[in-house]
């Protein structure tokens, strides 16, 4: 018993610390846990026993597994996307396995049985890994991302049925055929199960555990390292690098196998040669339940060890391949399909097109519901817009309605430049996903580093981190609500209704830069006659040779313009809280606030020289009304 625990703490010690640093290399945790039980297994460093007890807990893990996949799927999600999951999910999936019981056994020491079990196996691909990928590109919602999706779907609906089949199929050759039968009849009535009566109430489990933020979240995703940890346990370093040959070329041979299947079988559903390539190269690597049917009991016994060994190296190696190979799919099929750069092109002049006749316009990257908002505001005091979007259906409605929306990534730099982001006054991200806003400023700090840019966010998570990359200004939605909130507390404690929004102005200005000016003073007046001058942001790029460059702020005096320096970026790698000894480099971002005859004032002051400007000061100060 003790040595058992101190294995386990051991392991949960040593998984902590993997999953930390993969997660800091941006790959899968998954892939921590196999390369973790590779290291520390018996047959390479030794740390870790292959006992009975860890493959106890591994199986846990397995169990945990199939509950998720019940819970993922849900029969109305099924027959809306019943042509790509049952089609070519399913054609996928089919041939790979026909495939596997045909030829292999003519290529390999194995039989029919070991055949079905490599073709299953060689049919399953990463879910945890294509997802995460495809949301950090922002490509789940695009077409080629949702064909990945139902192919993904399917593969691991047949993941049950193979973990049914793979214990009977070690049954002798007499009795085969009735057990085959009894597993067939077993799978669909798990199936059935898991599909129909099985969802409601684990789901509600699920969600009240999440809800309560209770530890079993945690254990539930312990139990399914420690299964992968046990799988890499497995693996036996000195058996891979005698046969590195045969790893290498059965690795080669399952991605590009696997690609040019699905790629092919893609291009047979209507899609373009670049999109089926796509579609291939996301999917042709091996995933996780691939690991799950091989440590069933029946496997070691349908599959000679001394071909287990390179089998498991090579699905290793797909999956740690994965990651990069779809970073790069893009690159890959622009390089190999000639067309793919027509198509691309043609889509660019279409935004170019869309974006011509837009000048001095706002350009909007995500037009769910917080863009449309900002669009009707925006259309209201007659500021044109552009927005880019990536949701085909939501696209389709909006310019049915008239509105100026488009399909495009914003994180895309020649998208931008076709959405006339180099004639744009300013740029707002409306989606909250900061890992994406990232990307979109990344461009626009190459392009338009002059360029304001406001940034929606869930929190104060990553405020620091979009500011830092060039956000003007970022605007966390539970800051605004829990401002809404206070506002209507405090009136139904009956505190004055002009206090409140003082109180709500002060914070809000304390927060904003561009607010700052905006509520110097008192409260706002009931029924002013006159509204202050209109006052905005924008952005001086200091060149070289301006007569600024190495003065400071409190030399310049652009407050006696009458304009604010609400910022300074200095190569766009981080935000300058500017004060009077500020000094000004070449290169950087002076980010004004006010008028646009003081803002005028002042860029002339930066790029010009203050004497030039002398005049014109004096005769703003006097026009200024007190």
């Amino acid at each position: 018993m003790t040595d058992s625990l101190q294995s386990v703490l051991f392991l949960l010690a040593a998984a902590v610390l993997v999953v930390v640093v993969f997660r800091a290399i941006k790959l899968p945790p998954l892939l921590g846990y196999l390369v973790l039980g590779v290291v520390i297994g018996p047959r390479a460093l030794g740390l870790m026993p292959d006992t009975p007890q860890s493959h106890a807990l591994g199986e846990f893990g397995v169990v945990f597994l199939m509950f998720s996949i019940g819970l993922e799927f849900s029969l109305p999600k099924l027959v809306a996307m019943r042509r790509i999951v049952f089609g070519l999910g399913a054609l996928q999936v089919g041939i790979t396995v026909a495939v596997g019981v045909l030829l292999l056994p003519l290529a390999l020491p194995i039989d029919w049985r070991g055949g079905l079990l490599l073709g299953g196996v060689l049919a399953m691909s990463s879910t945890a890994i294509v997802v995460k990928m495809l949301a950090d590109r922002i490509e789940l919602d695009t077409a080629h991302g949702r064909q990945i999706i139902g192919v993904l779907l399917f593969q691991d609906l047949a993941v049950v049925p193979l973990l049914i089949l793979v214990p009977a199929l070690a049954h002798h050759a007499g009795s085969l055929v009735v057990t085959l039968g009894f597993a067939m009849a077993k799978a669909a009535l798990v199936l059935s199960v898991l599909l129909v009566f099985g969802q409601r109430p684990m789901r509600a489990w699920f969600n009240l555990v999440a809800k309560r933020y209770s530890s079993e979240l945690f254990i539930l995703n312990v139990l399914l390292g420690l299964f992968f940890v046990t799988v890499g346990m497995q693996l036996d370093l000195r058996a891979v690098v005698a046969n590195f040959g045969w790893v290498l070329l059965a690795l080669a041979g399952l991605m590009a196998f696997k690609a040019a299947l699905i790629a092919g079988l893609a291009r047979i559903f209507g899609n373009s040669l670049g999109a089926g390539l796509r579609i291939g190269l996301d999917l042709a690597h091996v995933g996780e339940f691939a690991f799950v049917l091989l440590a069933q009991p029946g496997a070691t016994g349908i599959i000679p060890a001394q071909l287990m060994q390179p089998v498991l190296a090579a699905m290793l190696l797909s999956m740690l391949a994965a990651p990069f190979v779809i970073e790069y799919s893009e690159r890959i099929v622009r390089r190999t399909v000639g067309a793919e750069w027509l198509n691309r092109a043609m889509e660019l002049h279409q935004i170019a097109v869309k974006s011509m006749g837009f000048d001095g316009h706002v350009v909007i990257c995500g037009y769910g519901r917080c863009g449309q908002n900002l669009g009707r505001m925006l259309d209201e005091e007659s500021i044109q817009y552009f927005a880019l979007d990536l949701d085909m259906a939501r696209i389709h409605d909006a310019a049915a309605a008239g509105d100026a929306v488009v399909y495009g990534d914003g994180g895309r730099r020649e998208v931008l430049i076709a959405a006339g982001v180099m004639r744009a006054r300013a740029l707002v991200i409306t989606f909250h996903d900061a890992q994406a806003a990232l990307r979109v400023l990344e461009q626009i700090r190459a392009l338009r580093p002059d360029l304001p840019v406001v940034v929606r966010t869930l929190d104060d998570t990553h405020i620091e981190r979009l500011e830092a990359a060039g956000a003007s200004e970022v605007v966390a939605e539970v800051m605004e609500g829990s401002l809404m909130l206070a506002s209507h507390a405090l009136m139904l404690l009956g505190v004055p209704v002009r206090r409140v929004l003082r109180r709500v102005q002060a914070t809000r200005a304390s927060r904003y830069h561009v607010l700052r000016d905006v509520f110097q003073g008192n409260v706002l007046h009931d029924g002013e006659a006159q509204e202050r001058p209109s006052a905005r942001l924008h952005a001086v790029y200091i060149v070289q040779g301006a007569p600024c460059i190495g003065r400071t702020l409190g030399e310049l005096a652009l407050g006696e313009l009458g304009a604010e320096v609400s910022a300074i970026r200095r190569h766009g790698l981080k935000s300058l809280s500017p004060a009077a000894d500020t000094v000004i480099e070449q290169g950087d971002v002076v980010v004004l606030f006010g008028p646009d005859d003081t803002i005028g004032a002042a860029e002339i002051r930066l790029l010009q020289g203050w004497r030039a400007r002398t005049g014109l000061a004096k005769a703003l100060n006097r026009e200024r009304p007190a």
